[in-house]
């Protein structure tokens, strides 16, 4: 069972998305907040796995409210949703660890599928933030990683290939023919080796040297 988090000011929006994210037999969503502050406090008492997050509430905004969890509760995912098609509120969310960002127009399969995602190492992007993040994540990265005396394995290229397509870590062994573990495994050595602090930096790298 997926324990997720609603983060939103308005209560009607959480009932909507309670609703869709409920239709699938696997997710629950276990609590509520108004606002980052309020998300604090319900974390300390509830079990989360996905937090849905708001970008603009009063009181503590969503990336406020990321970058205090992240950096408390590493192990939770955080996929930022918004009416807002702005992309420098993403690219801000994603520098503070945010799993992915999605606008409310989107579909409500969608937001199933992004907690399967999250759930097994994937990145969720909507398609009109992705065309506008990836190439300022790029340029970001530029000064931050360096091919300099990086030497991949066939296998470490392999993975980072599909990284860089956006495959999660069950997909990914399912291509090639490995465990999940032995994708973890290789992908903590690959992000060693690249100096990479993320898998978004790893996917942003994989794109960026042409592992395609």
């Amino acid at each position: 069972m997926f324990h997720v988090m609603l983060v939103e000011d308005q209560e009607i929006v959480r009932q909507g998305l309670r609703m869709i994210l409920e239709q699938d037999e696997h997710i629950r969503v276990s609590c509520e907040a108004s606002n980052g502050i309020e998300a604090m406090e319900k974390i300390a008492a509830h079990h989360v796995d996905v937090i849905f997050m708001d970008i603009r509430m009063p009181d503590m905004n969503g990336i406020e409210a990321t970058r205090k969890i992240k950096k408390q509760y590493p192990e939770i995912y955080i996929v930022m949703l918004t009416t807002f098609n702005d992309d420098d509120y993403a690219l801000e969310a994603l520098n503070e660890g945010a799993s992915g960002f999605l606008l409310k127009t989107s579909d409500g399969s969608k937001l199933i599928e992004a907690v399967y995602s999250v759930m097994n190492g994937g990145l969720v992007l909507h398609d009109e933030v992705s065309a506008k993040v990836v190439p300022k994540l790029l340029e970001q990265t530029k000064k931050t990683v360096s091919t300099m005396g990086i030497e991949l394995t066939d296998r470490e290229k392999a993975i980072t290939r599909q990284i860089g397509q956006g495959k999660t870590n069950k997909e990914i062994a399912a291509e090639l023919h490995l465990s999940v573990g032995t994708v973890k495994n290789h992908i903590s050595v690959i992000l060693q080796k690249t100096d990479s602090r993320d898998r978004t930096q790893l996917a942003i790298y994989a794109v960026k040297h042409h592992i395609s």
